[in-house]
């Protein structure tokens, strides 16, 4: 009689692995997002929760996540949300509840939901926004798209006050 046996750990290690529990918890998250060498973004959370075990693999981030955007001229947006969650396979991060976006010109957006794709460097939601200017342009409007510096913005539909500065009076 032969027996053999196959060493593969990561194998077996899948049975120890009950479906939808985590194979790792961390604390105090401090990721960084570079191009080329330089850092283009900085996550940081106090807890994530690793399911990249699962067949679509994803990280969770439960209570709270602040991603910083360091655009090219050295300013920093940020985005404030209540909980996120890392597609692996789409290079996707979906930020829910009480998403917060600051840019370094004092613009404040508020929305339920933000996606951000890290691979197109792009931001974007379907859901209701509010936006505030700091000349005190207010607006509100469902769905818009932009890069991740904010320098393009693209509405779908709003409405709002807007104020325009006609110095050729």
């Amino acid at each position: 009689m032969l027996f053999a046996c196959d060493s593969n750990l990561n194998e077996v290690n899948k049975f120890n692995l009950e479906v939808n529990t985590p194979q790792g918890v961390a604390k105090n998250i401090n990721l960084f997002f570079t191009d080329s060498g330089v850092v283009k973004a900085n996550l940081k959370s106090p807890k994530m929760l690793d399911y990249s075990h699962e067949k679509y693999p994803y990280r969770i981030f439960p209570i709270g996540v602040e991603v910083d955007f360091f655009n090219s001229d050295s300013t920093k947006n940020t985005v404030i949300a209540d909980s996120a969650i890392v597609h692996a396979n789409s290079n996707l991060i979906d930020m829910r509840k009480n998403v917060k976006i600051i840019t370094s010109d004092s613009l404040v957006l508020t929305t339920s939901q933000l996606y951000w794709d890290t691979a197109k460097q792009w931001v974007f939601t379907d859901r209701n926004y509010k936006i505030r200017l700091a000349n005190g342009t207010e607006n509100n409007g469902t769905g818009f798209d932009s890069d991740q510096e904010f320098t393009v913005f693209n509405s779908r539909t709003n409405t709002g006050i807007q104020v325009i500065e006609d110095n050729s009076l």
